[in-house]
């Protein structure tokens, strides 16, 4: 089952990163028309904020239904916008919008997963379980390996064309394979009431808090570096697309150790390590260090510091949260994520704009971090606290 649901959560993110290694180059071959930096970040940032939102329902609805019927069903979905894109929306700006828009629904996979995956596993080893699933983010790293490279030398529609049938594929599968667990607990609640519920939990906005900077820096950069490694450092986009994807890699990589020592350790001194290294790793990438040797460890070591907070969070929201209540909050803490990396893209075109700079958005995510590192060893150190001492 966690094999099945990694997987599926891969070939979503796939699809749902399908626009961002494409933006760069829609700028520089003028297809669309002229571009600005703001225009490619509002194009690339459009599905992340689209899926993030999106998970609020989706979460809700998996404690509802469940993930044998909710994966299906999202990866089904997806087929269509990517369909859209690849076949009518490439010569227009605002079809690619829309197109990026309805591609969102892929970024709600993760709030089908979370909660499926939880229910199989029992509390002690529900942060490993947790963070190997979150490693199906790397889906956005085979988009950025393969979507410049099909779309440049097989032709336009070639990277569309194929994620559409591996979607396909995917979707008859899970539905032939997947079972919910055994026992799991069904709310009966009505869907609006458990979402009101759900949100006035302390975890609830606490966690939304730490996977906003976890995983929506993890979300920014993958969305964004493309564009900001050919802008500072006059990379190639294939160039810029393949340095991405080492980013990502690190990050998949590291979710589920952020899950394993998080079991053993706990979630909080993860999460407290991880945002520590993104205050110095930023305010490093600040000063735009040549690339080679500092700016690429500074920006490796920020990967694999977002990628561990990412998994210490879901570790943390399945240790001290119901059962039957896991999708729900997940589906608010993941739209937080999903946001978190919404508003960074725009923030560093709009700046950049108006500076020639990126260092002013670089170290606004150093003075975040710094801030967030204060959150987990303080408030969120004593919700777990608390949460300890009233199941003892």
């Amino acid at each position: 089952m966690l094999a099945v649901a990694t997987l599926g959560f891969a070939v979503n993110f796939w699809a749902w990163a399908l626009l961002s290694p494409l933006g760069p180059l829609f700028r520089q071959q003028g297809v669309l028309g002229t571009l600005s930096e703001a225009d490619v970040a509002l194009l690339v940032a459009v599905p992340v904020v689209v899926g993030s939102l999106g998970r609020i329902v989706v979460g809700a609805l998996t404690d509802r239904f469940g993930g044998r019927l909710m994966f299906p069903l999202v990866s089904a979905a997806t087929i269509l916008p990517v369909l859209f894109i690849g076949f009518l929306a490439q010569t227009s700006y605002a079809a690619l919008l829309v197109g990026g828009f309805f591609l969102g629904v892929g970024g709600t996979a993760f709030a089908v997963g979370v909660p499926f995956v939880n229910a199989w596993f029992p509390p002690e080893r529900r942060g490993l379980a947790v963070g190997v699933f979150g490693a199906g983010m790397g889906g956005t790293a085979i988009s950025a390996l393969t979507t410049v490279k099909l779309y440049t030398h097989v032709g336009d529609r070639a990277p569309f064309l194929i994620t559409a049938a591996v979607l396909a594929v995917y979707a008859v599968v899970a539905w032939l394979v997947l079972r919910d667990a055994p026992g799991r607990t069904v709310p009966s609640t009505p869907l609006v009431q458990r979402l009101s519920a759900n949100a006035r939990l302390p975890i609830t906005w606490q966690a939304s808090v730490l996977y906003a900077v976890a995983f929506g820096g993890y979300v920014a950069f993958s969305v964004y570096l493309p564009s900001y490694l050919k802008v500072a450092y006059e990379l190639t986009p294939a160039d810029a697309a393949n340095r991405m994807a080492g980013f990502v890699v690190v990050a998949v990589l590291m979710r589920p150790i952020g899950g394993w020592l998080s079991d053993r350790f706990g979630a909080i001194p993860v999460l407290a390590a991880g945002f520590g290294v993104v205050v110095v790793g930023a305010g490093i990438t600040a000063t735009q260090p040549i690339l080679e040797h500092v700016g690429t460890v500074s920006f490796l070591t920020m990967a694999a510091a977002l990628g561990a907070g990412s998994g210490a969070t879901f570790a943390l929201v399945a240790r001290v949260t119901e059962s039957s209540r896991v999708g729900g909050v997940t589906g608010l803490v993941g739209a937080a994520g999903g946001l978190g990396g919404f508003l960074p893209p725009l923030i560093m075109g709009y700046i950049y704009g108006r500076t020639d700079s990126y260092a002013i958005g670089l170290w606004m995510l150093s003075a975040t971090a710094a801030v967030t590192l204060l959150l987990t060893i303080t408030v969120v150190a004593r919700t777990a606290r608390l949460h300890d001492t009233s199941a003892a």
